[in-house]
């Protein structure tokens, strides 16, 4: 699964799940562009220790000019841009009674017209090339939902459409479009979660893993294998399809 010669550009990389995403498509031989509105440089530092090439712009993901900007730095110093992973994503939870209009229409441009824009951004130049691949990170909240997250839920459901969609229309053009949805995984933000919330969750998960600290949740580089194996050779007669990271919560 090797991706010497090809760049990535990975959007919310500079922590999290973006930044392992970031981390294993360079330990394959990826050179890395960075879009977050965060601050990257740990990041770039990490990714560059890997000897590859590693880039960061600070944009927003929404704006179409910024994006389009961003493609064209990336394509000028690495030559090409082969894959897009739309990681970017934010969580603005609530009840749906209490729920503002404010934070409806914030997730929803993030996670889902985010991806519309950066898609838009590089499917040109992957067009030339003959040859993208795509990975949208959406979440098994897309799949089944979940109460208090009526705005997460929707703009997850709706990358995936997206990503069905997408595959129909590049698929022709030898770019393939396909969706990794994560289940329960250790990041910042469920490290936050209290105790109740937490066995929620993990009372769901049939996979037990007794090597990992802890035995029934995922971890960022499970994500990241997921989509190492999607933007490779390897992959290259899959499109049009989402993959649940879960330990089968999704079941």
């Amino acid at each position: 699964m090797r991706l010497n010669g090809k760049a990535a550009l990975v959007t919310g990389g500079s922590r999290g799940i973006g930044k392992a995403i970031c981390l294993a498509l360079a330990e394959n031989g990826a050179d890395i562009c960075i879009v977050d509105i965060l601050d990257a440089d740990e990041a770039v530092k990490e990714i560059e220790a890997k000897g590859v090439n590693c880039m960061a712009r600070k944009a927003d993901v929404t704006k179409p000019d910024a994006m389009e900007a961003v493609v064209k730095d990336v394509v000028a110093e690495f030559g090409n841009l082969s894959i897009l992973v739309n990681n970017a994503g934010i969580a603005r939870d609530n009840l749906l009674l209490r729920m503002s209009e404010a934070e409806w229409d914030v997730v929803l441009a993030v996670n889902l017209k985010g991806p519309f824009v950066c898609t838009k951004a590089v499917v040109r130049q992957m067009m030339r090339q003959k040859h993208g691949r795509i990975i949208n990170i959406s979440s098994v909240v897309g799949i089944f939902g979940n109460a208090g997250q009526a705005n997460y839920a929707a703009s997850k459901a709706g990358l995936i459409g997206f990503t069905k969609a997408a595959a129909k229309e590049l698929g022709s053009r030898n770019i393939s479009v396909n969706a990794v949805a994560p289940g329960y995984i250790m990041t910042e933000m469920t490290g936050k979660l209290d105790r109740a919330a937490r066995e929620r969750f993990v009372q769901n998960i049939p996979l037990t893993r007794p090597e990992m600290p802890d035995e029934k949740a995922g971890y960022a580089e499970d994500v990241a294998a997921c989509v190492v194996f999607l933007a490779s050779d390897s992959a290259s007669y899959i499109t049009g399809q989402v993959f649940p990271v879960d330990g089968g919560l999704a079941m």
